[in-house]
């Protein structure tokens, strides 16, 4: 399989920076307390339940930010001229056709709270848009 041809170096960083902003999404200073609040556990119940696994956890989340940057990378390499507009505009109709659409549906059949759903999506929408617009600055 021949790779596609992206600046590497810049998906990893826009990668670093998907995992970084996660970690400032869902801390105190953000979402943290609203977050655990909605999904219905207290914070204790959470880290019992992720006790020994945070290694495992964070590189499964640094990895995930990789293949959105590598994705998106891929498919902004179709586009000529992209302008701060268009990035941002391409990387939001990225959000909302892959991750938004289907982690709505899926939030809708799981009957879980919307403001969950809005909380989780808002980190995915600004991370494509951070990433896309760290992948056509370095292209």
């Amino acid at each position: 399989m021949i790779l596609p041809e992206v600046n590497y170096l810049a998906v990893l960083v826009s990668g670093a920076v998907i995992f970084c902003l996660g970690g400032l999404w869902y801390s105190p200073v953000l979402f943290a307390k609203k977050w655990v609040a909605l999904v219905g556990k207290t914070e204790d119940e959470l880290k019992a339940g992720a006790a020994g696994q945070m290694p495992l956890l964070y590189g499964m989340a640094f990895l995930c930010g990789l293949a959105q940057a590598w994705t998106l990378a891929v498919i902004m390499n179709h586009f000529e001229d992209l302008t701060f507009l268009r990035v941002v505009l391409l990387s939001g109709l990225c959000w909302f056709g892959f991750a938004g659409a289907t982690s709505f549906a899926t939030g809708l059949f799981s009957m879980k709270p919307k403001q969950l759903w809005l909380i989780d999506s808002g980190y995915n929408l600004a991370s494509f848009i951070l990433a896309g617009l760290i992948l056509a600055w370095w292209h």
